[in-house]
């Protein structure tokens, strides 16, 4: 099995994995140019992280051609894109938050909160989103809550 070389990434490193993960997901290849689109940055900035990636053992990446990640690669993606959908999840439905400004918050939140922390959350969101047997709605009534203020 491939292991990163380095498994500390900076977040915007994560950010890389995760649109070339979501990028070859949906287009299934990814490119210097859609991953500069996808986040708004230079197409020098992608090949400098491309070349970063590659170094740590997360990516394939040869100039001009497609990106695509290794074993460790794909594992590091995936756990950021976890990450990413459960506190968009959280923000949606438990807080309420519109889609947009909850993507956002994700993108923000998703690097500085640690697995523990993660791992509750997702407790926390499956806990409330679920009606208990008498038929509460822990959402429902903060949704109240919320609107009384």
């Amino acid at each position: 099995m491939a292991t990163a070389k380095n498994n500390k990434l900076s977040a915007s490193l994560e950010d890389y994995l995760e649109a070339i993960f979501n990028i070859a997901g949906e287009t299934k290849v990814a490119r210097s140019k859609d991953i500069a689109e996808r986040l708004e940055v230079s197409k020098s900035s992608v090949t400098g992280a491309l070349r970063l990636l590659k170094r740590k053992g997360l990516a394939n990446y040869k100039p001009y051609d497609y990106v695509t990640l290794t074993e460790a690669g794909e594992a590091a993606a995936a756990e950021v894109t976890r990450r990413h959908n459960i506190l968009k999840s959280f923000f949606i439905n438990v807080l309420g938050i519109d889609t947009d400004t909850a993507q956002q918050a994700a993108c923000k939140a998703e690097h500085a909160l640690g697995p523990a922390v993660i791992s509750r959350l997702l407790c926390f969101v499956e806990f409330v989103t679920r009606e208990d047997k008498n038929g509460y709605d822990l959402v429902g009534k903060f949704e109240e809550f919320c609107k009384g203020r």
